[in-house]
């Protein structure tokens, strides 16, 4: 059918649906797991959200890459998409301004202190500090592989981008070593709530702008992104370049200033 506008009009999609069942599936089945300890509905609505997902990004994939269906002005749309999801993500990290509210005029009844007597905090120029220059690399080299890109330079680009996964998964890992090396707990006060509630849903947006970095590294080596058509790339860099940002401001108010 031909339309006599540069609109996209997706066809009819059976992802929505699947992904809003595979919500509710996850959401009861957390609370099934915490009061019966039977995970079997959380694990099945997980399994249900990874097939949702990734048979709607190759639907995405084969609109814009096989069909021709974003145009420009579906191009624009997404851009202006892209920036009010990053918008939304910076407002979500906004919560964590109680942090530092507790910072600066803290609760007696719980310390004079942020961080209550008999906690020992990580050292900030440690494990921390290799973290934050792990991320900052990436940075870099994201931003060489978008460079490359506009360059037709596709070897440097996949070299880049490769580097660019790799660092994002040394991060995770050096993150878990110390999660699992942490002298305290989620339940040690305000201090511990907030490192791990802060750190952890950071943590899990490395894990997402790591796994939306890959896809882009394999659509780069099967020759789906050119110098004037490869927007599925700078969303997932800019995505990266949130998470760098967001990292930086709870490298300093977590780890440097809360210790």
């Amino acid at each position: 059918m031909t339309h006599n506008h540069p609109y996209h009009l997706v066809d009819q999609s059976p992802w929505p649906l699947t992904g809003a069942i595979s919500a509710l599936m996850m959401t009861s089945g957390l609370i099934l797991w915490f009061h019966t300890n039977n995970n079997h509905l959380f694990l099945t609505g997980n399994l249900l959200l990874i097939v949702t997902i990734s048979l709607w990004w190759r639907d995405v994939i084969r609109e814009s890459t096989f069909q021709g269906a974003h145009t420009h002005p579906v191009e624009t749309g997404l851009r202006y998409g892209m920036i009010l999801f990053i918008t939304s993500e910076v407002c979500f990290f906004f919560a964590f301004l109680s942090f530092l509210s507790q910072q600066i005029s803290p609760y007696h009844s719980i310390s004079s202190l942020l961080t209550p007597t008999g906690i020992n905090t990580i050292n900030p120029f440690l494990v921390p500090l290799l973290n934050t220059a792990v991320l900052l690399s990436s940075g870099v080299t994201v931003t060489w592989a978008h460079h490359s890109i506009l360059s037709n330079n596709r070897n440097e680009a996949i070299q880049s981008l490769t580097l660019t996964v790799l660092l994002g998964l040394y991060f995770t890992a050096l993150q878990a070593w110390e999660y699992f090396d942490s002298p305290f707990t989620i339940a040690d006060s305000v201090y511990g709530s907030t490192f791990f509630v802060a750190t952890g849903f950071h943590g899990l947006h490395v894990l997402i702008g790591t796994t939306f970095l890959l896809i882009c590294l394999t659509r780069l080596t099967t020759f789906h992104f050119s110098n004037n058509h490869h927007f599925g790339f700078e969303a997932a860099a800019w995505y990266w370049h949130f998470v760098d940002v967001v990292w930086l401001f709870l490298y300093i108010c977590i780890y440097w200033w809360g210790s």
